[in-house]
Formats: structure tokens, sequence, C-alpha cells
């Protein structure tokens, strides 16, 4: 990425983010409510201050997550035990990737840095600014800069494999965007494309819309897939920035739908329903076969929600105040809620068995088991 476009697209996101905050309503006060679900936090823990955008990633039993200081640790599901503990050297910008054997960050310096079960192994500065966490699998790291340029290493010994640039918007997103794997293919999100690559030579193998950018300048076209992506099976679903929420089958690259839905947070979803909430916080489930909608929730509005988690006993969001919203899957009504520290809820509440993680922008983490 050269300079003249580093500044452009930091303008774009400034430009949208003060349109955004300028008049942005109070958040919805919140209604008392007779809980119909209950919790408790089986753990808590502490990272330092998350200023970054956090991928927590579940492996072997452990959550691996990431503090604003650089450290990464693997803590046991069901205890909180640590299990292993490293150090970037410096703040991240984005992290974690790992596939249970190998860990990734990436930090301010635009430094990729990858552990194995705690120890680093080595270190590789990129060109580009990274807001993605990077994705380890198959022994290989794959990086994606804000300029949407792919890159992948050998997770051993850091060594250059391939880099994948391709034909982009004069603009894009300086916001977690779309990097995953399904079997042995290698899913990156290219503007409002969702990409097949081939995770061994770097050529891509077929490419579909997920949505069509509307608007009478960049900026308004602006429609980079949001990530994470949501799997279900052999369906990948994404937000499409402020456009579209659309689900493809990667086995064929082929649409399944798409919807007109604005919004900037990630979906959550199961073989029933995906669900989100666009950039009012009304939160939409529509239907995984379809599209269609199931129903919409607006007592949340203004109140600035993460991703949600959708489990089979509700769909759980969480907001800038720090409280995590229970919703029922059948109607989207109001269940129950808990409260954490005070801080935002920064990225989804992430699953593993029967535990559920919350992280806040204070660095709190908060395990909770439902029932």
């Amino acid at each position: 990425m050269t300079a003249g476009r580093s500044r452009t697209l930091l303008l774009a996101a400034g430009l949208w983010l003060a349109a955004c905050g300028s008049e942005k309503p109070k958040p919805t006060p919140l209604e008392t409510i007779e809980p119909q679900l209950q919790s408790r936090t089986v753990w808590q823990a502490r990272v330092d201050r998350v200023t970054f955008p956090l991928a927590v990633q579940t492996r072997g039993g452990n959550f691996v997550v990431a503090g604003g200081d650089g450290t990464v640790l693997a803590l046991d599901a069901a205890s909180g035990a640590e299990r292993w503990r490293a150090s970037a050297g410096s703040g991240l910008l984005a992290g974690v990737g790992t596939d249970g054997r190998f860990a990734a960050v990436a930090t301010r310096n635009n430094e990729v840095v990858v552990f194995e079960r705690g120890n680093e192994l080595w270190r590789k500065r990129l060109n580009s600014r990274i807001s993605t966490a990077p994705l380890v699998a198959g022994e290989r790291v794959f990086v994606m800069g804000v300029d949407r340029v792919v890159g992948a290493f050998d997770a051993l010994d850091g060594r250059p494999l391939w880099r994948l640039q391709r034909p982009s918007d004069a603009l894009t997103l300086s916001q977690p965007g779309v990097l995953a794997a399904y079997k042995d293919t290698l899913l990156v999100g290219q503007g409002a494309q969702l990409v097949g690559v081939d995770p061994l030579r770097g050529s891509v193998r077929w490419e579909v819309s997920m949505a069509n950018p509307r608007g009478t300048n960049e900026i308004e076209r602006l429609a980079d897939l949001v990530g994470p992506p949501l799997r279900l099976g052999d369906v990948f679903c994404a937000r499409a920035f402020q456009s579209a929420v659309a689900c493809a089958r990667v086995d064929n690259g082929t649409l399944r739908w798409s919807r007109n839905a604005g919004g900037i947070q990630p979906l959550g979803g199961d073989d029933e329903l995906v669900v989100g909430a666009d950039a009012s916080d009304r939160i939409t489930a529509w239907k995984t076969a379809n599209g269609d909608i199931a129903w919409t929730q607006e007592k949340l509005l203004y109140r600035g929600l993460s991703g949600p988690l959708v489990t089979e006993a509700a769909v759980l969001l969480g907001d800038s105040e720090g409280y995590v919203h229970a919703l029922a899957r059948s109607d989207g009504h109001l269940m129950a809620r808990w409260s954490t520290d005070g801080s935002p809820v920064i990225a989804p509440p992430v699953r593993l068995g029967d535990i559920v993680l919350v992280v806040t922008r204070n660095g709190g983490l908060y395990a909770l088991r439902l029932g």
C-alpha cells in the first residue's frame, strides 16, 4: 500500500465515523425484565485493555485471547487455568489466529508474530497495516492487510510462500475482513466479493458477489465483507459493510441469498437463524435456508451492540455498557441480562462446550454457563 492510498483509506473511515457519531442518539434505556434464562459466572480473568479488534479462538479445550499490551494467553475453558502465555513485545493491531499448535498476532509495528505453544518462532514486518486476525491452517499463516493483499507464510520458519494482490476499489475499510478456511480452500473477502483461493499456490478458484454496492461516491459504495464470517457447514455468511447480509455455498462458489441490510458488526447464527444488528442496533434474524426475516427486535437501539452468539438457549449480544443480553430464538423477546465491568463488550461472545466467554474493553474475561 502506498502512503497516499493509506491516507485515503483512513480519511474514508474517519468521515464515516464522524457522520455516524456526530448525531448518534442516546442508548435506549433498559427495561426491567423478568429473567427467563439463568447464568452463573464460572471464572473470571483479565488481560490488558483491548484496544484492537480481538478474535477469540477456541482450540483443544482452550480459549486463546490477547490483550492490548501484546500478551497472548491460552486459558482452560472449564476452569480458566492458564495453559500458556506469550508476549509479542508491543501493542497489537489484530489477533488471535491459532490452530491449537501455532498462534499468530499482528503488532502496531506491522509485524506478524507467531508462537508455538507460548514460544516465539518468528516475526515478519509487512508493508500494510493489519486489522484482520491472521489465519493459521495447514502449517501456514495467512495474513491480509487493509489493502486486502493476502500473503502466506510457512508456520515453522516464516518463509514467504505466495502473495495475492487483485484489482480493488480505491478505498477499503480499516476493520476486520474475511479470512477463513474451508477444507482445502482459503476464503478471502475482496470488497463485496467472497473469493475461494488455493492455499498452496495463491491462485483464485472462484468468486461470488455477496452484495451490490450502492451510493453516489466511493465512501457510500464501500461494501467490504466484515469478518469474522459465520460458518454453517458448507455455507458461509457475512455482512457487507452497510450494504447487505448474505450467505454463499463455498463447496461450489455460489450465492445462496443476499438481503439489503445496513450494519458494521459480524453475524451469528446456526442452521435455523442468521442474526445481526444494523447501525442503529436494530436486531434482525433471517431464516438460514432462504433469507426471509424471522423476527426483529428494537428494544436495544443505539446500545453499541457486539456481534451475536446464537446458542440452543438464546441469542446473546454484548453492549457498550458491558451488559450481555439474551434474546429468545423464537421471536427475539428479551429473556435475561447480565452485567460485566461496565466497559463495552468488544467481540461477539464465544462458546466452547457449555462455557460462553465474554470479553470487555477493559480486558475483563467472563466465563458464563447458561441454564
